[in-house]
Formats: C-alpha cells, sequence, structure tokens
C-alpha cells in the first residue's frame, strides 16, 4: 500500500505490514489502516519512539513507544472480551505501545498508560483499549525517567534503547 504522508513523504507499505484497528483509535474511529515506522539506521526496534502513521490519512500520525522502557512493572489488567477481537493471543507475539504527547517544552513529554494500544502480530489486529482503575495515567510524565536512562547508558541521545 502506498501512502503520502506529511511527516515521512511517500511510503510504500507491504499489505502484510499493515496494522488494522477494527473501531479505529480513540478520537478518530474513522482511521482503521496504520503502519509503524521506525528509524531504519537505529536498528529493527527503531529505539523507543516510533510513529503510528494512518495509511488512510497522510497527515494523522502518533508517536508511541514501548511502556516498558518508562515503567518496567507495566502489566495492565484488561478484560479478556475487551482482545477476542485481535484473535488468538500470543504473547511472544504481542506487541503493546502507548501514546507520546510531545509539547512545546521537551521536559512535559508525557505517555498515556491508562490507554495503551495492543497489537497481534500473528494477524496486525489491532486495538487501543481503556485501562479500568486508577493504577495508570492518562499524561504519566517520562523526562526525567528519559535522562536517568540515558545517564545509565540504557537510551541514547535521541531517546532509543
Amino acid at each position: 500500500m502506498r501512502a503520502m504522508t506529511k511527516n515521512f513523504g511517500e511510503i510504500e507499505i507491504a499489505d502484510d505490514k499493515i496494522i488494522v484497528f477494527d473501531k479505529g483509535i480513540i478520537g478518530f474511529p474513522e482511521l482503521r489502516e496504520f503502519a509503524l515506522i521506525y528509524n531504519e539506521d537505529r536498528g529493527s526496534n527503531g529505539g523507543s519512539i516510533r510513529w503510528l502513521q494512518s495509511m488512510n490519512r497522510g497527515d494523522f500520525a502518533m508517536p508511541v513507544m514501548d511502556p516498558l522502557v518508562v515503567d518496567p512493572s507495566y502489566n495492565p489488567q484488561v478484560d479478556d472480551e475487551l482482545l477476542k477481537p485481535l484473535g488468538e493471543m500470543n504473547p511472544d507475539a504481542m506487541l503493546v505501545l502507548v501514546t507520546v504527547t510531545v509539547p512545546k517544552d521537551i521536559k512535559d513529554i508525557t505517555v498515556n498508560l491508562k490507554a495503551p494500544i495492543v497489537i497481534n502480530g500473528c494477524n496486525r489486529a489491532a486495538a487501543q483499549l481503556i485501562v479500568d482503575g486508577d493504577e495508570y495515567k492518562v499524561k504519566f510524565p517520562i523526562y526525567d525517567i528519559l535522562q536517568m536512562r540515558k545517564a545509565e547508558g540504557k537510551v541514547s541521545e535521541q531517546g532509543g534503547v
């Protein structure tokens, strides 16, 4: 599938790499097809920040990251019923991401731990879920965590692990 994007120019994504959100994502139910884009120069995982690029709307891409980079104990409990639309889940092929908000002042960077994105790598079905309870925040500050991990040598200059 070919798409013209605002941030990456024209991209070509193989059909077997398209991630499909049956119900869209929060706030954008009409956007259902996405590609996960990363910096090829930094390896297969692209570091900690990747982009979830809409294949339906070239001007829409969200920065996302692995929540374990900023919260190694992250383990939200969700109702199994919410995962059923994703098909049979193999834990080794499951990818969990959270959206990143980068305001003008980088020190105010946050991730949304309350609404993780779950991707079934076997069939590329995905859903954004809302975690019950108050354990996880919608705006979880990560600047200090990333700086500490960088000092430990666990995060590169560009924020990648």
